[in-house]
């Protein structure tokens, strides 16, 4: 029997971590969808000849850069619609989507909990999630990368395209206002230490 081919593992592997992140990003889950597939067309086409080892931080390099793309397209879309919109009054308003309508929270191994551990997980998990999807982009890639994808400075910062000092500033002020808005939510950080898990 042949064995599975690598890039398809390694795919099969981050393709679920890969997808929270553009969806953290873009809060639109058929963008993010878009996203993540080509990132995995782009390293698949350009660097399937490279070693394994090097694959996850070009796929988080080209996803980040796809991201950052998104956001520029959306900016010039937005200021051409804004002038558009101002030139034709006599258009209706759009119907606008709220991004914050669905919010999947995934929790592994959670049937072996208890009841009320489950419970609190979920919560906690929720109120991470929310707070991260209110983040500048910046911060929330930084904030990801290195506490769910477990990359180093250096990595984050070669996902990134910035300085290792760039994101040890958005992790920085990524985790005083996580910790700040769950402190405002009644969570005492201090008794009760997070866990970010992936």
């Amino acid at each position: 029997m042949a064995s599975p081919d690598p890039l398809s593992a390694f795919f099969a592997e981050v393709e679920r971590r890969a997808y929270r992140q553009a969806w953290f990003a873009v809060q639109d889950e058929d963008t993010a969808l878009d996203l993540v597939q080509d990132a995995m067309l782009r390293l698949a086409e350009r660097y399937a000849d490279r070693p394994a080892e090097e694959w996850p931080l070009l796929f988080q390099r080209i996803l980040q850069n796809a991201i950052r793309d998104h956001y520029r397209r959306s900016k010039v879309r937005s200021m051409w619609t804004t002038l558009l919109s101002a030139l034709s009054p006599s258009r209706g308003d759009e119907d606008e989507v709220d991004p914050l309508d669905t919010l999947a929270v995934e929790a592994a191994s959670e049937a072996l909990q208890p009841p009320h551990v489950q419970a609190e997980r979920k919560q906690t998990l929720a109120l991470i999630e929310d707070c991260v999807a209110r983040l500048p982009l910046r911060q929330r890639q930084a904030f990801l990368l290195r506490y769910m994808e477990e990359l180093d400075v250096a990595a984050t910062a070669a996902a990134m395209g910035c300085s290792e000092g760039s994101v040890k500033t958005h992790c920085s002020r990524a985790c005083h206002t996580l910790a700040q808005w769950l402190r405002d939510k009644g969570w005492n950080c201090e008794t009760r230490p997070l866990r970010i898990d992936r």
